[in-house]
């Protein structure tokens, strides 16, 4: 590609950010400002103009999708097929390992265990131990938090002692990093800590890689751990040529370990770093950017990018009062049925999986294709489908199926359902739906499974008591039951349906980074929900859902919606709603 045709399809910011070619930098780009187009031009700049060796360069991307579209533009516009290495920091380190495993004591043919290895790993440690206080995932939780932050089980109880589960974790941790080592496995935390401890313990690998490496680029800074940050550091501070691209306002995945602040701290570590500012948008029209920014500009605790475009000013952003939440369903799937635009190019999102079910019911009750992405359907995930098989027993002892599922939740789990079995069937004309499905929740001791404290358990939770939302509408189980039978089928027949027509896309805010949409509506901008009830009251916390909404509007290319309701029926209660902070925040 000629160079002056490379420049001419960038802006001015964009140049200066593709022609800075040696030392530390920092692109803050903001949503939709090209941030992929400038790393990519960026490589084909060095390799074709700079003369720069490809092998010698390493772009670490937060997803494999986005490094093989990464792969794909430089070959396609510079015809370089080998790059020194792009893809994910897992990918990277794993590659790393398995040459220098021994210096680890482990074979270079480890295995690399997931969640589900994981989780039944720790299950043995937990019965082997007689230890019964916690859940798997919250023992895993919280080993993964001491591994991001490069805690070895030999001083977990040196940084978190003063935690009252501190010292049942830490002999959960040292029994789990023993088993993995007999088991010759890593997990994924594994892969960033133990290439940060080779690194540190021998030079000369480390020297090797230095040299071996020369430039390196980095996307999604905002998004990087504790460990990832020094790993970057370590293998770039030869050079010094090290490129980190992100943006504070979209920094919200705290929950997984990332570091907002590792931004700024990179340019504690490099302050001879240069600084871009990418602040053309060119996804978004000029009302969306401008109510983006209205909400924003709210957070004080990290720069604001205020983002600019010379796309039209567009249509004014609809907000909608629903009267309760099949109100808001309904209003959303009417409208988007009437809209100018292909539904795959409509997106509806929402800060929790559990808004999804209503929103899912209006889709199939309208027949409008949709498809959703990052989750599970609401009667397919897994809790629900636990609930939903005590249930259908009580009903028909017969169901083979059902009685599979139950007893792989556990033996003794199985035999109190049985301790109960015969009273609840005798009192199904009797009692409501709720109260049975609570006797069943409380007999088998089922909410046991999950931790509080996890968010994905948390998620669970609120899902069993979106299902209790449900069984309040259908008092007689029988009733109830029928209801969710005609609802999945109506799945099945909607499969076939998206199959053959373009389909709305339904997901979580947090999925939905990344992508743009023509039309986006946020469902629930109400407080408890977005906010979520627990960020209300940790102000950093608060920052991170604004920045979460933020994120949502940013992804609407040409219309927005926005929605909240008077009042809402959600995890099995009815109550006054109040809209979110984040709105009212902007009119007063």
């Amino acid at each position: 590609m000629d160079k002056r045709l490379l420049l001419e399809s960038l802006n001015k910011q964009q140049i200066e950010a593709v022609l800075n070619s040696s030392g530390p930098s920092i692109i803050l780009a903001g949503a939709g400002s090209g941030k992929t187009r400038v790393l990519v031009y960026k490589v084909i700049y060095l390799i074709n103009y700079l003369k720069i060796n490809p092998l010698s360069i390493v772009m670490v991307t937060f997803t494999n999708k986005a490094g093989n579209e990464m792969k794909e533009r430089i070959f396609n516009l510079s015809k370089c097929r080998n790059i020194g290495f792009i893809g994910t920091f897992h990918s990277f380190c794993a590659n790393i390992l398995r040459r220098y495993a021994s210096f680890l004591d482990y074979e270079n043919n480890f295995l690399i265990y997931d969640e589900n290895d994981q989780l039944a790993l720790v299950k043995e440690i937990i019965k082997d131990n007689s230890l019964r206080i916690y859940t798997p995932s919250f023992y895993l939780n919280r080993i993964s938090e001491a591994k991001n932050q490069l805690v070895l089980p030999s001083k977990y109880l040196d940084y978190f002692s003063s935690c009252n589960y501190a010292e049942v974790v830490d002999l959960v941790y040292k029994n789990y990093q023993k088993r993995l080592k007999e088991n010759n496995a890593m997990d994924f935390d594994d892969l960033l800590m133990n290439t940060v401890y080779l690194f540190a313990n021998e030079s000369e690998v480390l020297r090797f890689y230095q040299n071996k490496f020369r430039y390196f680029l980095v996307d999604e800074f905002q998004d990087t751990n504790h460990a990832q940050f020094i790993l970057i550091k370590m293998l770039g501070k030869s050079s010094g040529n090290i490129t980190v691209v992100g943006d504070f306002s979209q920094s919200i995945y705290s929950w997984r370990g990332a570091q907002i602040t590792n931004l700024n701290k990179f340019q504690n570590e490099f302050p001879q770093a240069k600084i871009f500012y990418l602040e053309e948008n060119y996804r978004s029209t000029g009302n969306i950017l401008d109510f983006a920014y209205k909400v924003i500009s709210k957070n004080t605790t990290h720069p604001i990018l205020h983002l600019k475009t010379a796309n039209e000013k567009g249509e004014e952003i609809f907000f909608y009062e629903a009267e309760n939440e099949e109100d808001e369903a309904i209003f959303i799937v009417e409208t988007i049925k009437n809209l100018p635009f292909i539904f795959s190019s409509i997106a509806v999102l929402y800060r929790t999986n559990v808004q999804s079910r209503i929103i899912e019911e209006a889709f199939l009750h309208h027949a409008v294709p949709y498809m959703l992405i990052g989750g599970t359907r609401f009667y397919e995930r897994k809790e629900i489908k636990d609930i939903l098989s005590y249930l259908r027993l009580l009903i028909n002892p017969k169901d083979g199926i059902s009685l599979k599922r139950v007893k792989g939740l556990g033996k003794k789990r199985y035999d109190k359902f049985k301790a109960i079995f015969n009273q609840l069937r005798e009192e199904i004309n009797k009692k409501e739906t709720v109260e049975i499905m609570e006797e069943v929740l409380s007999a088998t001791d089922y909410l046991s499974l999950f931790d509080l404290e996890d968010e994905e358990d948390y998620s669970r939770i609120e899902n069993i008591k979106e299902l209790k939302s449900v069984a309040l509408n259908y008092p007689n189980l029988t009733e109830f039951l029928q209801q969710v039978t005609l609802v999945e089928s109506e799945y099945f027949d909607e499969e076939k349906l998206t199959k053959e027509k373009e389909s709305v896309k339904l997901m979580t805010l947090h999925a939905a980074k990344g992508l743009e949409f023509d039309t986006v509506f946020i469902a629930g901008v109400e407080e408890g929900i977005l906010p979520h009830s627990r960020a209300i009251d940790d102000y950093y916390q608060l920052e991170e859902e604004r920045r979460l909404f933020y994120v949502g509007i940013t992804r609407a290319k040409k219309r927005l919606y926005i929605t909240y309701t008077k009042r809402r029926f959600i995890f099995g209660r009815r109550g006054e709603s109040v809209k979110s902070r984040f709105l009212e925040d902007i009119e007063n």
